[in-house]
């Protein structure tokens, strides 16, 4: 952990936890093998499916809170806090992370209750005081959590302990399937991006110059062009926005704000001529009109976009068409 020992402090990490149950090998049960499931259901699958692949199955298992108590430094990262409980005290612990430096997106979580990275989430950002132990005479938690017109009204015996920093909550990110403690199947929303065609499609037409030479800087771009896109294009897809969305992640079928988002950074790019087409692949259902414009999407982006307003931009050029 980084920092000395005389500014390390304890902070609690309160994981979320689940442990698959095991699927059963049903190779060999009689006239149902192979099928899996209710022997009257149709083998055919949800005709809703194409438009509803954000809504898996939830895995069924284990569920289950534990609490790691850490001496770490106030600047450490959530994601070093993780990665000394995994080392020192606890193997079985699963999370995702790759880069640790906010580029790849893979360590996406709900840090109490908020979406974001856990390597660009410090501690002392994110610990909070451990109201489940803030109670009242008769062993009844107080809801003010002793904050009475914004001054803390606690006894002393509710205060943290010095050198307590208090309770980080660890969840998985919302809306997704979990397969392992913190670990989610991003697959869904990877398939809804896919869905929208992610990548340039150019008319194929080669230009060229008055003297009938192909003109070599056909995909020239000045600036203004360049940013109507470029900003979108440092989306890292790592799901916080999805999270975040309260349509997305409350299960409803909505092709979600991550692919509306590749969508639009080609609907921006002039060099593109694929227009009507993308507009049309979202203007469906479960596609723009599922937006509510609640622009909680927005809140956590880890690269700064301002995904809500995306969204609204997107919702108009469709309506617009």
């Amino acid at each position: 952990m980084s920092g000395s020992d005389e500014t390390a402090i304890t902070v609690t990490l309160r994981v979320n936890r689940f442990t698959p149950r095991p699927e059963r090998d049903r190779g060999d049960r009689g006239s149902r093998a192979g099928r899996g499931g209710s022997p009257f259901g149709k083998r055919g699958g949800s005709p809703f499916a194409a438009s509803s692949a954000s809504r898996v199955r939830r895995a069924r298992g284990k569920s289950w809170t534990q609490d790691y108590v850490l001496t770490v430094a106030p600047d450490a990262t959530v994601l070093d806090c993780l990665l000394a409980v995994k080392r020192t005290m606890d193997p079985t612990l699963a999370f995702r992370y790759s880069c640790g430096h906010g580029m790849c997106g893979s360590d996406a979580v709900a840090i109490n209750g908020t979406p974001t990275l856990l390597c660009t989430a410090s501690v002392k950002e994110w610990a909070k005081a451990d109201r489940t132990t803030l109670t009242d005479d008769d062993g009844f938690r107080r809801t003010d959590a002793g904050l009475v017109d914004g001054e803390d009204r606690r006894d002393d015996d509710d205060r943290l302990d010095d050198g307590d920093l208090g309770v980080i909550e660890l969840s998985p990110l919302p809306g997704f399937p979990v397969q392992r403690d913190l670990i989610i199947d991003i697959d869904p929303m990877l398939d809804q991006i896919r869905r929208l065609e992610p990548y340039l499609q150019a008319d194929g037409a080669l230009a060229r110059t008055s003297e009938g030479k192909i003109d070599v800087f056909e995909y020239l771009q000045n600036p203004e062009q360049l940013a109507k896109y470029e900003m979108l294009s440092n989306c890292i897809a790592c799901g916080v926005c999805e999270g975040s969305c309260p349509v997305f992640a409350g299960g409803d079928a909505f092709i979600g704000p991550a692919a509306l988002i590749a969508a639009s950074r080609f609907v921006n790019d002039s060099r593109d001529a694929a227009t009507d087409r993308r507009l049309e692949m979202i203007d469906t259902a479960d596609g723009v009109a599922a937006c509510q414009s609640v622009r909680a999407c927005s809140r956590q982006c880890p690269r700064g976009i301002d995904v809500g307003e995306e969204m609204w931009q997107i919702v108009a050029k469709v309506k617009e068409r």
